[in-house]
């Protein structure tokens, strides 16, 4: 992480603008506080990237909150191509940089590129987003945390060059609710925190807020218990994950419970809820 930081300050000087992804389903807990200090005098743009794998009514409020912060704020999907969300956001990047754009018409440096830099935290979905805009598979893609390492320059269509680099957090996370909201959407490399707690800790903020999904998903008539651990043994018993001497393997239970949600099977749930 110190490596990285040391990167994007040595970068910055020929940045114009910084755009930071943070993940639709926790917009909250997944923006860096690091990246707000490292990039204070630079215009930047909050991409709430996964915008498909979270609850729409949320989008719309967390949008609202981050244009309330005087960022200028939007949703992305990344793998839905067919919405054109790409040239979409091109064309705001453009409109972003309208004013650099004239001043460097006016000094005669007509056609400049725009630099723009990509931040965000591990797993947030920086390489498809970069993908997705680019038109091509440019950036190293995968579902967890770490696989970009480098950082890299990407010449995209109508003038813009992005400069990725590698997802970073911040050293310290203090607040327990943050870290345990990363390490459910995979933020956090799964075997740093017991993954029963965060299957426990998933269900307490599913029930709460959406009951009806998770009734469906696994099929529950019952009333729901008031021990999260007695609900993870129910949603086990209803996949048949029962071992020797009917014990319900809670472990097995909660590494699906966790893997559906991250996918978008069990429904469309942000966990930072305003």
């Amino acid at each position: 992480m110190t490596k990285t930081k040391r990167m994007i300050e040595e970068c910055l000087g020929r940045i114009d603008v910084v755009i930071e992804l943070v993940d639709a389903r926790i917009p909250l807990s997944s923006k860096n506080p690091d990246i707000m200090r490292l990039c204070k005098d630079k215009p930047r743009m909050i991409v709430l990237n996964k915008s498909d794998l979270s609850d729409s009514i949320q989008n719309k409020k967390w949008l609202q909150y981050y244009r309330e912060q005087g960022y200028h704020a939007i949703l992305f999907d990344s793998k839905n191509k067919k919405k054109n969300s790409s040239n979409l956001l091109l064309d705001q990047i453009h409109n972003f940089c309208s004013e650099k754009t004239r001043k460097d018409t006016e000094r005669g440096m007509s056609g400049k590129a725009i630099k723009i830099m990509v931040l965000g935290i591990p797993n947030v979905g920086k390489s498809t987003f970069i993908n997705c805009i680019s038109g091509s598979n440019r950036a190293k893609a995968e579902d967890r945390p770490g696989v970009t390492r480098g950082k890299q320059w990407i010449s995209l269509q109508n003038g813009i060059d992005l400069l990725d680099m590698p997802g970073i957090l911040w050293p310290k996370i203090e607040d327990q609710t943050i870290a345990e909201k990363l390490a459910i959407t995979g933020a956090i490399k799964d075997n740093i925190l017991d993954i029963e707690s965060l299957s426990i800790k998933l269900l307490t903020i599913l029930k709460e807020n959406y009951e009806k999904s998770l009734r469906a998903r696994y099929k529950i008539t019952e009333d729901l218990p008031n021990d999260y651990y007695d609900l993870l043994c129910i949603i086990g018993k209803k996949r048949g994950f029962i071992v020797s001497g009917g014990q319900i393997d809670t472990e097995r239970t909660a590494i699906i419970l966790i893997d559906e949600f991250r996918a978008g099977k069990i429904g469309n749930f942000t966990l930072d809820v305003l």
